[in-house]
């Protein structure tokens, strides 16, 4: 075999008493798609932090192309050809796509007077390698999506050897996933090295060559795509077998009906969207993203402006004028963007349970009880099994699970009769996601309303009872338990009905 791009060799980090990483081993062909499996938490954001000269390790080497190397900085790992693009969107939402993909070179530039023609010119090249988004366009401006595009395109313009990519399709569609794959397998015909961090099993099998497993900040295995299989590395990500990755599904009639929406429109990206949610059961909402699925939710909880239509809970009309009234009502939504909008990463867990409702915790003198603040993040974080040294620690030392664990519980925080959770388990590990999988169940056999929103078609087909399938900002269909599957998902997403589902849709929509 030839000489490694990168290796790294007994690296070992530690954050106070935690210790991230121990005796960590590594290696990267040339030419090589190497997938990183773990669950969160399993140090593997630490280990590319380090190489892409975020962080410094405490212990062993790394070596580029067989000599011994410090990287002392993220300047220092981009002459290396070390490019990262991190799963959470790292943009400046104020600057346009074009200025965004050539930072770099414009915070380096010497020369007073920028060629913005040449600029667009160029970027605009990279962009259409992976989807025609005008480079003018300013990236605060983009879908979620598009911005991940934006993110992987700036990566592409540096001269890179070694290309990191953590969870890239995290917020893509199946669409731009592949032409993403695509583009990948192209980067590795030209010799280019990937580091591909995902939890997706079937993208790993499918575009991998090699996969290393980590656990709990140790190396456990590195096995070759064609000797392995998905099962194989779930166990050794876990340490256990994962029987089941879904609980069971309701199976009893559902019971009254908790949530209804009528008509229900914001007059910009959903129209006329009706849909019910009784008891005990967990409705799925699907459809490409884009589609409004999100809009829909957003309007239904005060997020948006609503232009028409009605919503009742436990068969009350209420009155929706912002996000305060929906909570009032017992309504609560668990947003797609954790780190944007679902937790506070700089304060507390206690501090985040409580940011729901501080009123209930408030004392005669208006004084915040911290003592009851306390006792109640730490109930739910027992309740939902959360990993971490106290609910005194910010959620941003957090793993991902963790943290998505803890925006869970803040919405628990108000005993809400109904839950809107817009994609519950996106970028957390296979272990976490069966966890809250079991949760959801959990709290919709204890009544509580749960709507789940997802990208994710396994998850909608093994964890809901029903899915409403939105196209354009309007239900398009309704698929009972026995109904799903993946390609009458797709039909109804992309506008393709089959028979057995034209009447369905048309009285559904």
């Amino acid at each position: 075999m030839s000489t490694p791009i990168l290796e790294i060799s007994g690296v070992s980090k530690s954050f106070g008493a935690i210790k991230a990483l121990t005796g960590i081993d590594f290696s990267l062909a040339p030419g090589e798609i190497h997938a990183l499996c773990g669950e969160n938490g399993a140090g593997k954001s630490t280990l590319m932090n380090i190489i892409a000269g975020v962080l410094q390790p405490d212990k062993g080497e790394i070596r580029i192309a067989g000599e011994r190397t410090v990287i002392a900085n993220p300047a220092a790992a981009q002459r290396l050809g070390i490019a990262l693009v991190h799963q959470e969107i790292a943009l400046c939402p104020d600057a346009t796509v074009a200025e965004n993909i050539f930072m770099p070179a414009i915070n380096s530039r010497r020369a007073p007077l920028m060629n913005f023609r040449r600029l667009h010119a160029e970027a605009q090249k990279v962009m259409d390698l992976l989807a025609p988004i005008p480079v003018r366009t300013k990236v605060g401006d983009l879908s979620i999506s598009n911005q991940q595009l934006v993110e992987i395109a700036k990566a592409l313009t540096l001269d890179c050897r070694v290309l990191i990519l953590d969870e890239p399709t995290a917020a893509l569609t199946e669409p731009e996933a592949q032409r993403l794959f695509a583009i990948v397998r192209e980067l590795r015909s030209r010799g280019i090295s990937i580091i591909y961090i995902s939890h997706r099993m079937a993208e790993i099998f499918s575009l991998c060559d090699r996969v290393t497993v980590f656990r709990d900040g140790r190396y456990v295995a590195t096995d070759e795509i064609v000797s392995t299989t998905p099962d194989e590395v779930v166990r050794k990500m876990v340490g256990r077998e994962i029987a089941q990755l879904y609980p069971d599904k309701l199976n009893e009639a559902p019971g009254r009906t908790l949530l209804k929406v009528s008509g229900l429109s914001d007059g910009e990206r959903c129209f006329g969207v009706s849909l019910e949610l009784r008891a005990g059961e967990i409705l799925g909402i699907g459809g490409l993203i884009g589609s409004g699925r999100s809009e829909m939710a957003q309007t239904m909880c005060g997020l948006r402006s609503v232009a028409a239509g009605e919503v009742e809970i436990d068969g009350q009309p209420i009155r929706i004028s912002c996000y305060a009234d929906a909570v009032k009502a017992g309504l609560v939504y668990l947003s797609e963007d954790r780190k944007g909008s679902g937790v506070f990463l700089d304060m507390s867990i206690a501090a985040n349970v409580s940011a729901l409702d501080l009123g209930k915790l408030t004392g005669k003198l208006g004084l915040l009880d911290r003592r009851a603040e306390t006792a109640q993040a730490t109930e739910l974080a027992k309740r939902l099994g959360v990993r971490m040294g106290g609910v005194g620690a910010a959620v941003s030392t957090l793993s991902g699970g963790n943290q998505q664990k803890v925006a869970i519980a803040k919405q628990l925080s108000v005993d809400p009769r109904v839950m809107v959770m817009d994609e519950p388990t996106r970028g957390i590990d296979v272990g976490a996601k069966a966890e809250i999988h079991r949760l959801l169940r959990e709290l919709a056999s204890r009544g509580v309303g749960i709507v789940v929103i997802s990208s994710e078609m396994p998850e909608l087909i093994g964890l809901c009872d029903r899915v409403l399938v939105v196209r354009e900002g309007r239900v398009a269909g309704e698929l009972a338990a026995d109904e799903l599957g993946e390609e009458a998902i797709i039909m109804l997403a992309s506008g393709v009905q089959s028979n057995s589902h034209n009447a369905r849709a048309q009285n559904v929509a």
